[in-house]
């Protein structure tokens, strides 16, 4: 048991990547938080470049908007990834001290609980008791089968708060420069640059969306339309109020 509460792992030949009878698999959050700061990324921007090019021609104006809205997004967004992160992790934590405190006072109770869902998965009689000793004599058995089954939380790395941040930021940057870069080629042209962005940043949310599926059990042609219109519908919001604003001359 470490000094944050969780066990050690216990060292094997067979550990580490590449080793044999391992399989790989994908890691969920660094899906769920690559897909959450590239959409944000693509999404907030191409609505500042949309309102702004609804109400001015200036693609200096754009540009800067565009420049300032990254840092101050992909700052953002990090930080956020960092603190709900790390509060996932906290809570992990001190649910786990509880449940361990539990087991040493009221141990029948645990019992009754693993019982519980035990009994909700279909186990009765003779193989109900034999499943529920073997669980109750393994202490840290007990204690991971309470953290997953009873309380359905999942266990949050030390460094998880900190790679979240990361990698958040990154995307949120990448996908801040998706629908910039037209205007960093078209500054002649405001309306082309505009609808330019527009298409790249459908094709890049439509390829994020078909990825997921790939990844997961999804489908592309619902994960991908999904996720540009998702995205695209903040670039429209941004459009409507920079075309109304603009044309009322605010």
């Amino acid at each position: 048991m470490n000094a944050s509460g969780e066990p050690n792992a216990a060292p094997s030949a067979a550990s580490g990547p590449g080793a044999a009878g391992h399989e790989a698999h994908p890691r969920p959050t660094l899906l769920s938080d690559f897909i959450l700061g590239s959409q944000d990324g693509i999404a907030n921007v191409l609505g500042i470049i949309l309102g702004l090019a609804a109400a001015t021609s200036d693609v200096r104006i754009i540009l800067i908007a565009a420049l300032a809205a990254l840092s101050a997004e992909s700052v953002s967004m990090g930080a956020v990834a960092y603190t709900s992160t790390l509060s996932r992790r906290r809570l992990y934590l001190s649910e786990r001290h509880r449940e361990q405190r539990e087991m040493q006072e009221v141990p029948e109770t645990e019992r009754a609980e693993i019982r519980e869902v035990l009994t909700g998965w279909g186990y009765q009689g003779t193989a109900l008791d034999e499943m529920l000793d073997r669980i109750c004599a393994n202490p840290r058995a007990m204690l991971e089968f309470m953290m997953s089954f009873e309380l359905k939380l999942s266990p949050v790395e030390e460094n998880a708060a900190r790679n979240s941040a990361i990698l958040v930021g990154t995307a949120t940057v990448l996908g801040h420069f998706i629908p910039l870069i037209p205007f960093l080629f078209l500054s002649s042209n405001v309306l082309g640059a505009a609808i330019a962005a527009v298409i790249l940043s459908a094709v890049t949310l439509f390829v994020i969306g078909w990825y997921e599926a790939r990844t997961t059990l999804g489908k592309w042609y619902i994960n991908g339309p999904q996720l540009m219109l998702i995205g695209l519908g903040g670039g429209l919001a941004g459009f409507l109020i920079g075309h109304v604003l603009g044309a009322s001359g605010l």
